[in-house]
């Protein structure tokens, strides 16, 4: 029987779930899901589609095939202090008709799911994020984020008719010094340049707009990879294989099927929240306890005084 796996979502975390077929009922589900997240069943709410809704689980004996559930899909568990209603009308013409149209479009055989690896919050998330998509790990030797901004800065000083003041935003030799320190935070510029280094399409799932920013698209290039961007913070996204064998993190770039689950992740985040408002947020620097408000607070803060491990309050 092919591979079956769901995507579960909790206030800790997200987790995958594939001890189930599409022959489990909804009692099954519920059993794994309360399970999972120490939710008793009777207080289990579970959302699921774009926008997301609350998923009819009142019905223990239907398996999860026939009632729309399928593999690959995200359910986001919530806990109630009371059981959720049962719907007093269900249009049954409705739920076959996107029944039929989910099996369509996201068949039981998908290959996996299309997970996030959370790197570290050191500043150079942006070239960890990049390097683990190229090579299907983290670097631990600590030589990647250096190598890839002095890149950045060479690049940048050998075209110098291509990144000027007005796209940089300050003097070309200003910016490749500040580029190449470690606490300085990459961007759309490094994105851009590595793209075109690496000869790669990177798509990046913007969770604040719910959308997807693709740097080097009108390239025409063979394969695209996946990053995710919450505003302040980059991490790749791997697909997830179903039997459990190696993680894939590049793809075709005619692959429309892995590019339309990453647009379903950046419209899962945004609806949950999963962003940070750059201008707002309140961060905290560990080392010496001061708040600061805002990314560019931040980002003086750590010129200033050299302190690069902030945490969000």
């Amino acid at each position: 029987m092919a591979g079956f796996a769901l995507r579960i979502k909790t206030k800790s975390g997200q987790q995958v779930v594939n001890s189930l077929t599409k022959e489990s009922t909804i009692k099954e589900l519920k059993q794994v899901l309360s399970s999972l997240s120490n939710i008793p069943i009777n207080r289990l709410h579970i959302l699921s589609g774009f926008p997301p809704k609350i998923l009819d689980i009142t019905q223990d004996n239907l398996n999860l095939a026939s009632s729309g559930i399928t593999s690959g899909d995200t359910l986001i568990l919530e806990e109630r202090s009371a059981p959720v209603p049962v719907p007093k009308e269900v249009d049954v013409e409705q739920i076959q008709e996107n029944k039929t149209r989910k099996h369509v479009e996201d068949p039981f055989d998908c290959p996996g799911i299309l997970m996030k690896n959370v790197v570290p919050a050191d500043n150079s998330c942006l070239f960890t994020s990049v390097h683990f998509v190229l090579n299907g790990k983290v670097d631990e030797s600590g030589n990647v984020a250096p190598y890839m901004r002095q890149l950045v800065a060479e690049t940048i000083r050998a075209a110098k008719d291509q990144y000027d003041e007005a796209i940089l935003g300050k003097p070309i030799d200003e910016y490749c010094a500040w580029i190449q320190d470690d606490k300085s935070w990459g961007g759309a510029i490094e994105l851009a340049i590595l793209s075109n280094y690496y000869g790669m399409e990177i798509a990046v799932v913007d969770t604040i707009n719910a959308i997807i920013n693709r740097f080097g698209e009108d390239q025409s290039y063979p394969h695209r990879v996946f990053l995710m961007f919450d505003g302040i913070h980059y991490d790749p996204l791997y697909m997830e294989s179903l039997d459990g064998g190696k993680i894939q993190t590049i793809f075709s770039s005619e692959d429309d099927r892995v590019l339309r689950e990453a647009e379903q992740l950046a419209q899962e985040a945004k609806s949950s929240r999963q962003f940070t408002d750059v201008d707002k947020f309140s961060l905290k620097c560990m080392i010496c306890n001061i708040l600061l408000k805002g990314q560019v607070a931040a980002q003086q803060h750590a010129q200033t005084t050299g302190h690069a491990n902030f945490g969000e309050v």
